[in-house]
């Protein structure tokens, strides 16, 4: 055991304990946070116009301050860019956040002086936690890459303004700075092919331990890898390659595509961080889910799915929450966020501790024909197709299909690049559909009674997703393909991309 890891397993220890203590009070730790929100929050200008100082109760406080989205805080956010202070928060944000947008365009989200700890001390406790239960600190003593966002940062407002990875970037510390890779220069290099291959060539011979991203990206970069090494699997390349690091997308249809490129399973440690918050992290190797981060200056709220878009929808406590229940994740947070819904919906799958998985997004479904599919419940049928059937996945995604060509049934049209297709084709989209409609009652029901017909698939190239990306400037970073869409537009551009 070489000197960090030497140093690095009884400060893991410590930490360990200390994530066990937070699981115990994870109740008494959100009362607590939720009274301190409201009374920092009293004195800004958000406070002023809720009332907060008049609020004594959590009943209270669902009563005046509303669900809302990005676009009803815009124009608090709009009055901190022009230099107003106290208005979601005491003072000004140390940062802004910077996200892509749908409706809003660019998104900024405030990142307080309180609220950094929670983005920085979380992936720290998740990495230690990951030692301490697994005995393994020797990745510590190697070379860690983080696939990430640029670390150069613009001004908005006199506000340091960039992606949420490229902020905390500027908030590893100096005892692991040799071991981070890419270099800062390039990582700042914003064009991604550009800058996958300066990390192709500055990481091949290095000792790659921890390798931290969102999966489609991660194996972009194996892919790269092994080609500039005569199709060297990467454990070939990092012997010591000890764990992947990874959130942002469902790990499991990337799985064994990832671990062939590697050449062996390894260890992976999931993880839930967005641009308003670490929400939670995987706490254990044996154990399904993510343990809810209650102790890091977020009180959470969760809303049943169902009743998202309702005017008045049900606002649930930790305490509330039943298992197995999909509900759309809502935030009151230290970085001056009241009442906000961030567009994922999570289910618990334990409440003691509470640990939740993500299951997709609010926008993220398709309900043509009130079947309301969710991105679990595909992710769940392709896992079941692909093992009967040998299939390996590199992407996909579906659409409904309305006015079909031919004239007949409506259908959900999957679109997949595959690894490795299966052998029969027609036997594997049976499979999907019939897991699908194991899963989803009202998708079964439409079956049933002739008002859909089975899935069709439309085989796309290996890189066509990559390509689609590329021809919308959303290459590489944190950017995802949205797993579900409710119209054609995403399935249309795949098309016309695959067909150039």
């Amino acid at each position: 055991m070489k000197f960090k890891s030497f140093l690095a397993k009884p400060y893991a220890a410590v930490i360990q304990k200390k994530v066990r203590k937070n699981m115990l009070h994870a109740i008494e730790d959100q009362e607590s946070i939720f009274a301190a929100q409201v009374k920092n929050g009293k004195n800004t200008l958000f406070g002023k116009d809720h009332s907060l100082s008049q609020i004594t109760s959590y009943t209270e406080y669902k009563d005046a301050v509303p669900i809302r989205d990005y676009e009803g805080i815009k124009e608090y956010i709009e009055l901190i860019k022009s230099g107003t202070e106290n208005v979601l928060w005491k003072g000004k944000p140390m940062y802004f956040a910077k996200t892509s947008g749908t409706t809003s365009g660019s998104k900024y989200i405030p990142i307080t002086k309180d609220s950094i700890d929670n983005h920085i001390d979380t992936a720290k406790y998740a990495l230690l936690n990951y030692m301490a239960e697994t005995g393994k600190p020797e990745f510590a003593d190697g070379k860690m890459i983080f696939l990430s966002g640029s670390p150069t940062l613009d001004r908005v407002g006199g506000i340091p303004t960039g992606r949420l990875s490229g902020i905390v970037n500027h908030f590893v510390p100096g005892y692991l700075r040799k071991n981070q890779m890419p270099s800062f220069e390039t990582n700042c290099i914003e064009d991604w092919e550009t800058k996958l291959g300066k990390i192709v060539s500055e990481t091949s011979l290095q000792d790659m331990r921890l390798i931290s991203g969102i999966p489609p990206w991660m194996q972009m970069y194996f892919d790269w890898l092994s080609e500039a090494n005569n199709g060297k699997k990467i454990i070939e390349l990092f012997p010591k390659l000890q764990v992947i690091v990874h959130g942002g997308v469902n790990f499991e249809p990337y799985r064994a595509k990832l671990m062939q490129s590697i050449g062996k399973n390894i260890d992976t440690i999931e993880t839930f961080p967005a641009s308003e918050g670490f929400f939670a992290f995987q706490d254990s190797q044996e154990e399904e889910g993510l343990l809810l981060n209650t102790n890091s200056g977020i009180f959470f709220e969760f809303i049943p799915a169902g009743e998202i878009f309702n005017e008045k929808p049900k606002r649930l406590r930790l305490t509330e929450v039943q298992l197995g229940e999909q509900y759309a994740l809502i935030i009151n947070s230290n970085a001056g966020l009241w009442g906000y819904n961030i567009g994922d919906t999570v289910k618990f799958v334990s409440l003691e501790p509470y640990r939740i998985v993500v299951t997709g997004r609010i926008k993220h479904f398709i309900s043509a024909f009130g079947e309301h599919v969710i991105s679990e419940e595909v992710e769940h049928a392709m896992r079941i197709a692909s093992k009967e059937h040998n299939a390996q996945i590199i992407e996909f995604t579906v659409a409904p299909m309305i006015q079909t060509p031919d004239g007949s049934l409506p259908y959900h049209e999957w679109l997949i690049a595959f690894e490795q297709e299966p052998e029969n084709l027609s036997s594997f989209a049976l499979s999907l559909n019939n897991a699908l409609r194991a899963k989803n009652v009202y998708y079964d029901d439409l079956i049933r009674g002739g008002i859909l017909q089975n899935i069709r698939i439309t085989v796309l190239r290996p890189k066509a997703f990559i390509e689609y990306m590329r021809s919308i400037g959303k290459l590489g970073g944190q950017n995802k393909v949205p797993r579900l869409s409710n119209d054609r537009i995403l399935a249309e551009g795949l098309i016309a991309v695959a067909n150039r």
